[in-house]
């Protein structure tokens, strides 16, 4: 256990409860709720307990307690309350921070606690789109801005992908009722950020297609070989961190040379698609801004 991150600065606090640093001090000012550590040179830091405290009390405001209330609660109580409020209103925003704290510290039993309590009210597909896209989003800024470690990272993304998986297996195993088309799903060279690619490919399967699933840091030569096997097919990927800003337009070249014709689509999305000039695309190149917009599509 010593080599979990168990020591947060207030700026951690502020990326992992989305709250403020200046409330989060004006509220320990004026209310005591936390109990942070002074450095030698009075910088303050806090531990686990701090942080899911915060977490119950941002929680419980949400729900329309007031600090000064809150303040005069026991921890004890405050996870009372908590409990009270997930049964009564099934709180998604409960889930994604239980889930932040099996990130944290590698606890997969909470993550798999938190998934089966969420499972015995939501199907599969709502709580990716309730609970686990919002996750993944606050995921990466959480890595972007240093609050979490890659190993972080990579622990809580092979969890949600064993999830994955499984409930896409299951779909596997159907005839494709819908033949207009077939969906090729890879990501770019040096990119390994899969989880999003991974989550449309069951999406595509539950809408009846069949999909080629490649997986990660494909060549554009290997998608070349995908036209002498199919007809009309839709490329779909996902840009995270690559191709980089610089490189992003002539890959787009390089990919409408080799693998378009009259047909073939494209379909991007990512976070490094807002680099993209739509104007300057093919018509048959589509950039979506969502996981949601692109499901909406098929």
């Amino acid at each position: 256990m010593n080599n979990i991150k168990s020591v947060f600065s207030i700026k951690d606090l502020e990326n992992l409860s989305g709250i403020k640093a200046h409330t989060i001090r004006i509220w320990e000012k004026r209310y005591n709720i936390l109990e942070p550590m002074r450095s030698t040179t009075n910088i303050r830091n806090y531990d686990t307990h701090n942080l899911q405290k915060l977490l119950n009390i941002v929680l419980l405001h949400n729900y329309g307690y007031k600090i000064s209330r809150i303040a005069e609660y026991s921890s004890e109580k405050m996870e009372l309350l908590v409990r009270e409020i997930i049964s009564e209103k099934s709180s998604k925003n409960h889930a994604i921070n239980a889930f932040k704290m099996a990130m944290m510290n590698f606890d997969q039993v909470l993550f798999f606690k938190t998934y089966a309590n969420l499972l015995s009210e939501k199907s599969f597909r709502e709580i990716f789109y309730d609970v686990m896209i919002p996750l993944m989003n606050e995921i990466g800024l959480l890595w972007q801005s240093g609050t979490i470690t890659p190993a972080q990272e990579h622990f809580i993304s092979f969890l949600i992908k064993q999830k994955l998986l499984v409930n896409t297996e299951k779909i596997q195993l159907l005839e494709p009722t819908r033949t207009d088309k077939i969906f090729v799903l890879y990501l770019p060279e040096n990119e390994i950020h899969e989880l999003g690619l991974m989550y449309l490919n069951y999406e595509i399967l539950l809408n009846g297609y069949k999909t080629i699933y490649l997986g990660e840091s494909v060549p554009v030569d290997s998608l070349k070989d995908m036209k002498q096997y199919f007809d009309n097919i839709v490329y779909i990927s996902y840009f995270t961190i690559q191709p980089s800003r610089d490189a992003i337009d002539d890959y787009l070249k390089e990919i409408a040379a080799e693998i378009m014709d009259s047909n073939s689509q494209i379909w991007l999305l990512g976070r490094m698609t807002q680099f993209i000039d739509v104007k300057k695309i093919p018509e048959n190149m589509i950039v979506f801004n969502s996981i949601p917009d692109l499901v909406n599509e098929l």
